[in-house]
């Protein structure tokens, strides 16, 4: 049976860089403006290995953003620290549940929900695990939720997994990429309808990949050379775009896995929720995701850019968010 979860105001932060620390966490906890917690995508074991000189992001002129970071330098046991220290810290019973991001193989990610799993039970508190599948800056390792044959070893092992486990399993979603075509859709119904109460959660979408972005050497006047505005591992300055610019794409993506969703036979299919991502940064684009069919909306790039005030300004502008 899906696990239901709840976000409530239904406004949150994603996966990004600007939830990698305590602190980051913390202030997004402390918002009253967000509806839950997510941490950046981590490593089971070992933080990735990164690198400012080619893991970097950049802000464009049009609200969007570029970047080429990888994951967490942090692994899962630093959010399991983290998390619990900043519920244990107040004197008030948890106000929101956190979300897990995690990645790796199937065998590490089935291993990590696990651990998360128990450690939740262990310590009774709430939360999720968003299973990133779909980051586009990797070199030589394509984003398994671009097809039903990469997303099938991670939905057959949270089956065993669920089967198994002596603890109930968390609520288990996978964040996809900005699907530009409908056999990418079909692959990814398709999987999750082999396995019906598996997922709580879709999150849609994460950034657009192999995009660039080039920068005069004097900006204020469109002069001088060009040259890719940040670096990456590939030398190229390729990475992922984020943003308004991805802001329609990502609100077809969740009206069609909406859409997708609901005509499912199978009850625990139509259950998922979808978490709408993509270029929202204020009311209006709230306002459209809501209307696309997500059940809460994340918010990245405008997040980077503005800080925990960008929540209060989309929730106290007057939407109503419940």
């Amino acid at each position: 049976m899906t696990s239901r979860i709840t976000i409530s105001p239904p406004l949150l932060n994603t996966s990004t860089p600007w939830a990698t620390t305590l602190s980051d966490l913390q202030a997004i906890y402390d918002n009253q403006s967000t509806g839950a917690v997510t941490t950046r995508t981590s490593f089971p074991v070992t933080g990735f290995q990164d690198d400012p000189s080619i893991h970097q992001h950049a802000f464009l002129p049009n609200a969007s953003s570029l970047n080429t970071y990888g994951y967490s330098p942090h692994p899962l046991s630093y959010y399991l620290t983290s998390i619990e220290s900043i519920i244990t810290s107040s004197d008030l019973p948890q106000s929101k549940p956190f979300i897990i991001s995690i990645t790796g193989t199937s065998a590490e990610v089935i291993s990590s929900i696990s651990t998360v799993s128990k450690w939740a039970h262990e310590k009774r508190f709430k939360v999720y695990a968003e299973i990133n599948l779909s980051c586009p800056n990797i070199p030589n390792k394509p984003p398994p939720a671009y097809s039903s044959a990469g997303l099938k070893p991670y939905l057959q092992g949270l089956s065993d997994l669920q089967q198994s486990l002596d603890v109930t399993m968390v609520a288990v979603g996978i964040k996809t990429p900005p699907y530009t075509y409908q056999n990418q859709f079909d692959e990814l119904i398709s999987a999750v309808e082999e396995f019906p109460g598996i997922l709580s959660f879709i999150t849609a979408t994460n950034t657009l990949g192999n995009s660039l972005y080039y920068e005069f050497d004097l900006p204020t006047t469109n002069e001088g050379e060009l040259t890719p505005i940040i670096a990456s591992a590939s030398g190229t300055g390729v990475g992922g775009l984020a943003g308004e610019s991805i802001h329609p794409l990502s609100l077809g993506n969740v009206f069609t896995i909406r859409n997708m969703l609901d005509k499912s036979t199978h009850e625990d299919v139509r259950d998922i929720i979808v978490i709408g991502a993509g270029g929202v940064g204020d009311q209006a684009g709230y306002k459209r995701m809501r209307k696309a069919g997500a059940a809460a909306v994340g918010v990245g790039t405008a997040f980077g850019r503005e800080g925990v005030e960008v929540f209060g300004k989309i929730h106290g502008a007057g939407a109503e968010l419940i």
